[in-house]
């Protein structure tokens, strides 16, 4: 606990229903440990309690019962919470400042002097792909714009901890890739990254560990490349047969697929790999491949959810 960036124990959140309405569970019994310098992917469907967890790290929302931590001190205190850069999933800014402005508004409660201020908003800009809007009033930016806008307010501060709150689920294919690109740089610089996320692909392109949320509770958490070697599926065979007659009867009880002229098999079990290759080889075919199919994140995600 003493080392991490992120720790929470028994965190819970209830919501109080309205009148003959019943209590919704938010979080429930989250025990989190995020390490320094790593990305941690949190994980979940919608309604999965994602961002209730965000807002109780970062104080915009009160806690039923357990605590949070952050470097080792509780979220309540204010030093500690200077480290933090926090991007919600939809960026609430001052729509008639432009987004220069804007930043040198955030720098200043910062208490970052005006020798610092200007250098520090051109490069953030610059980082988040806005070099060229700097003079434009915010109201007049796209969603992925907001979004771009949104992460650079977090940076101003040159945070040693991000916690983002589906911080690419606005942007555009190219957006996408400037945000993997930016966290992974923010990595290599030393700094921590907890984002929420439904993108299951761009989490398994940068994270490290992910945790999976379900019914405000965590269902799985682990190193990724441990996840997925865990879950590794079926085993790949391509082969182009003698003379490009039919599969030999020996092999009639797989499934068979075409792929670009080689004949492909799909197995589960080493020992039909073996028989495969051996039946293959005896009809005079010819070995193209054989695979290990290892399973996605989404496939991880849509087990532990459905579980």
């Amino acid at each position: 606990m003493t080392d991490s960036v992120i720790f929470t124990e028994d965190l819970t959140k209830i919501y109080q229903g309205e009148l003959g309405q019943k209590p919704t569970v938010g979080v429930e019994g989250l025990h989190l440990d995020v390490r320094p310098g790593e990305v941690f992917a949190f994980l979940g469907p919608n309604g999965a309690g994602k961002t209730s967890t965000l807002k109780l790290l970062t104080r915009l929302l009160m806690p039923t019962r357990g605590r949070a931590l952050i470097f080792g001190e509780p979220v309540s205190d204010n030093r500690t919470m200077r480290r933090v850069g926090f991007v919600p999933e939809q960026p609430n800014l001052y729509g008639y400042l432009t987004a220069a402005e804007m930043l040198d508004f955030i720098a200043k409660i910062f208490g970052l002097p005006a020798s610092v201020r200007k250098k520090r908003i051109s490069d953030t800009l610059d980082r988040v792909g806005l070099a060229a809007s700097g003079g434009l009033a915010v109201r007049t930016f796209s969603r992925g714009m907001m979004q771009r806008l949104g992460m650079a307010q977090a940076l101003i501060n040159d945070p040693d901890l991000l916690i983002l709150d589906e911080p690419m689920s606005a942007l555009d294919p190219i957006g996408r890739k400037d945000f993997r690109d930016l966290i992974l740089d923010l990595k290599n610089r030393g700094k921590t990254l907890f984002f929420s996320s439904h993108i299951l692909s761009d989490a398994e392109l940068v994270a490290d560990r992910c945790g999976i949320l379900n019914r405000g509770r965590l269902v799985q958490t682990g190193i990724l490349g441990d996840l997925l070697e865990s879950q590794t599926g079926s085993i790949e065979i391509a082969f182009i047969p003698a003379g490009g007659r039919p599969s030999a009867e020996d092999l009639a009880r797989f499934s068979f697929s075409e792929q670009g002229g080689n004949r492909v098999v799909r197995v589960t079990r080493p020992e039909d790999v073996t028989a495969v290759v051996a039946a293959v080889q005896a009809h005079g075919g010819r070995l193209v491949s054989v695979s290990p199919q290892r399973k996605s994140l989404e496939d991880v995600f849509m087990a532990e959810i459905g579980r």
